[in-house]
């Protein structure tokens, strides 16, 4: 009996690992995670945008530039915190759930409030 026992829980450790790495892949392609941690800067034309992003691609500091640029409450460095999925705009959303962590977006992404410069900081 006590073999049988070592076999049955070998299986569920087997299947415990499987479960672990498929949660893992899920979380690095941004599928099993539910928050991202992300800043942003926004403008509502897209030239302005197009001068942020070349400051930023220069080494500009993110916080600086949303300073500097962003038209919204994210002055302050373009902070918004954690965001669950559901709370953002379709395509922010979209971009900061696919987006790898600490690469600001390679271009602005266009919604209803205007062009967004992105940054994910964190996933969970």
């Amino acid at each position: 009996m006590a073999r049988k026992k070592g076999r049955r829980n070998n299986n569920n450790n087997n299947n415990n690992n499987n479960n672990n790495n498929q949660n893992n892949q899920n979380k690095q392609k941004g599928g099993g995670t539910s928050k991202v941690k992300v800043r942003h800067i926004l403008t509502e034309k897209m030239g302005k945008s197009l001068e942020a992003l070349a400051l930023l691609n220069e080494g500009a500091s993110f916080a600086d530039v949303a300073r500097q640029y962003s038209e919204d409450k994210a002055r302050q460095g373009g902070d918004l915190g954690w965001q669950t999925r559901g709370s953002m705009v379709g395509p922010f959303q979209d971009a900061a759930f696919s987006q790898p962590i600490g690469i600001h977006s390679p271009q602005p992404v266009r919604s209803r409030f205007g062009y967004h410069i992105i940054l994910v900081e964190g996933r969970r």
